[in-house]
């Protein structure tokens, strides 16, 4: 990989699904995104927007339907057989609730060591020691090796996730909703995990959430989609308090915490989101958005530098 260039890059890829009644449903639309070595990219937005579609077509759980996905320069949508076996080592997912990706049947130390046998890095004679290792890692004790996944909480459940992700020492991981369903405490618990993991392995990760006030904390940069589309990329720090599209804008008001002020009014995003079959022509987020122009109807915006690494895509801007 050469100097500067991102370890992962994701080049007007767009998602079609055909639906029962021969409608097309657009779920990416034309997404562009670059993962940069060591960083954190989180990806936010309602549910719905697409985010983890794009995430499971990055680990080639679901196909482009244009557009290419580069690591290390070479497109991994057009890799088969041996090739993209080989390719799952480097790019891990932890899944929302890790439970679905595990055995029930097996205990903790073989779900953390099964992706090495399959691609024969260790011995059967040395699942006990690795497993420990990895434990160790994600601070576990021990004795879980002999656990059933079935017996643990669900902060425990995502660390032996994050555990077998790192199993094989991927150079990217995807986090996709992987603290959502976890009690306030346990989640930042589990965000500190991630934190320290990635400077200790210099590990690029996608961070997907649907919380906006998270994104900040955890994220360098962060990546903002609406219906499909890419709305704004805007460095982590940037976010609270330097975002520029109405959408960003409005997710950020609408969060709560302890130190807010109550005398401002709370935005809220009027309507449901549309149907994202029923999109038309011009700006997904128009029939929402309080500023549109007439030129929202028509066109639409792509994405602009604004300033040092900040990306919007309104007409406003």
């Amino acid at each position: 990989m050469l100097k500067g260039q991102p370890v992962l890059e994701i080049k007007n890829v767009t998602k079609t699904f055909n639906t029962s009644d021969n409608k097309i449903l657009t779920a990416c639309n034309d997404i562009s995104l670059e993962f940069e070595e060591g960083k954190i990219l989180g990806i936010v937005g309602e549910s719905g927007c697409g985010k983890s579609t794009l995430m499971k077509m990055i680990v080639q759980l679901e196909d482009t339907t244009s557009g290419e996905i580069l690591y290390e320069g070479e497109d991994i949508t057009k890799l088969k057989g041996e090739k993209l076996r080989q390719n799952r080592r480097h790019i891990q997912m932890v899944f929302q609730d890790p439970t679905t990706a595990f055995n029930p049947k097996m205990k903790v130390r073989d779900i953390i060591c099964e992706p090495l046998l399959n691609f024969n890095l260790i011995k059967r004679s040395q699942r006990d020691q690795v497993a420990k290792k990895y434990l160790e890692m994600v601070d576990l004790p021990e004795s879980f090796s002999n656990r059933y996944i079935h017996n643990m909480s669900g902060g425990q459940r995502q660390r032996i996730g994050i555990a077998r992700a790192l199993s094989v020492d991927p150079k990217v991981v995807i986090l996709d909703e992987s603290t959502s369903a976890l009690d306030v405490s346990i989640q930042k618990n589990i965000i500190d995990l991630i934190k320290r993991l990635q400077k200790e392995k210099n590990i690029t990760i996608g961070f997907v959430c649907h919380d906006i006030s998270l994104m900040s904390e955890i994220s360098d940069k962060v990546a903002v989609m609406y219906l499909g589309n890419l709305v704004e990329v805007i460095p982590g720090k940037k976010l609270q308090r330097g975002c520029k599209h109405p959408y960003t804008q409005t997710l950020i008001s609408s969060v709560f915490h302890l130190n807010m002020d109550y005398s401002k009014k709370i935005e809220n995003i009027k309507d449901e989101a549309p149907d994202p079959i029923e999109v038309q022509k011009g700006c997904a987020f128009k029939n929402r958005c309080n500023r549109s122009m007439e030129i929202c109807k028509n066109e639409r915006p792509q994405l602009k530098l604004v300033s040092k690494d900040h990306y919007v895509a309104c007409h406003l801007k």
